[in-house]
């Protein structure tokens, strides 16, 4: 179903996102990150409902229809290396930092900080060209909403 967009990600020079395929894109990143402990709870379902609806002013259909498509191309998307690596070569860093943000709250938002999930967001951080020290913040931040 994504073939062509997930080929259009991964290709050695990228070209930037559009926003339908950039909020896709991030999305998925959101999908796979709550994936990561095995346990795909309705928080964080709720989570990234709510950072849809907020971030790109979607209406509850709107958001669970992306978090669906978002779903799907969780499931598809390369390794979570080359998925994220091509991310950061299509999006420039204040809005990567805005995706670090989100990633964060989805973390913390079943109320349990799996060290498996820690790690993926160090790895993806660093992926995205995010410092830890921006990343932290972002944590922080995100702990406090």
């Amino acid at each position: 179903m994504f073939g062509n967009f997930l080929k259009s990600l991964t290709q050695p020079d990228p070209q930037p996102l559009n926003d339908g395929d950039a909020r896709l894109a991030l999305t998925a990143l959101l999908v796979r990150l709550a994936r990561t402990d095995g346990d795909y709870a309705p928080a964080e379902i709720e989570r990234i409902d709510r950072i849809s609806k907020a971030r790109y002013g979607l209406d509850d259909a709107g958001a669970a229809e992306l978090r669906t498509q978002a779903e799907t191309l969780e499931s598809e998307a390369p390794d979570t290396v080359r998925f994220t690596r091509a991310i950061k070569d299509a999006v420039p860093y204040d809005h990567r930092i805005g995706v670090i943000e989100a990633l964060w709250s989805v973390a913390l938002a079943d109320g349990d900080r799996d060290q498996d999930e820690n790690a993926l967001m160090r790895m993806v951080a660093s992926f995205l060209g995010v410092s830890d020290v921006d990343s932290a913040m972002a944590r922080q931040r995100m702990a406090k909403k």
